[in-house]
């Protein structure tokens, strides 16, 4: 039987999250599908070290994703509305395409939304925002009992194509009940 849990993100663990992330052997599929549109960067290691990946230790909106004992990903969250604090928006990434399409995104993504509700005890929704070409991130989404919330047609253009950025969300109530 899987064992898939969540882990806080230590400066130990910095090294192989980049290696499986960006670094020379990493499959980089997943960059395909993490808004490409935007066009962010393959990070070195002096890059993420200083930047991301030290902003990721013992970070509460960061954690990893484990499948028995070894790191396949990563869940995070940030403020939509910055400094307010009442938006709460996620995101997933599994960085090896060949762990894709075996449950482990929706299991990694229903503890994180249970985890960040118990850690945010006020708050009444949490949300991500994907794109139409990214439709294992929807049915994610769906599989964890979010429900489509939104769609702002052709806005984001890739390879010479539009596609329709899409809003998930579920509430409190929805989850812990």
């Amino acid at each position: 039987m899987t064992s898939i849990y969540l882990k806080e993100i230590k400066e130990q663990n910095l090294q192989h999250v980049w290696e499986i992330s960006y670094g020379p052997s990493a499959d980089l599929t997943w960059k395909e599908y993490d808004g490409p549109y935007f066009e962010d960067p393959i990070l070195s290691w002096e890059e993420f070290s200083t930047g991301f990946g030290k902003d990721s230790i013992d970070n509460p909106h960061r954690k990893l994703i484990m499948v028995d004992n070894q790191t396949v990903g990563m869940v995070t969250a940030y403020w939509e509305d910055g400094q307010l604090k009442q938006w709460l928006e996620i995101g997933i990434l599994i960085y090896d395409s060949h762990n894709w399409g075996k449950g482990l995104g929706h299991v990694a993504l229903s503890l994180w939304i249970k985890e960040l509700f118990q850690q945010h005890p006020a708050l009444p929704h949490i949300g991500f925002t994907t794109w139409s070409g990214n439709i294992g991130m929807q049915k994610i989404g769906e599989k964890s009992g979010m429900t489509k919330e939104g769609v702002i047609r052709q806005v984001r253009f890739w390879h010479n194509t539009y596609y329709d950025s899409v809003k998930y969300g579920i509430l409190r109530d929805e989850v812990m009940n």
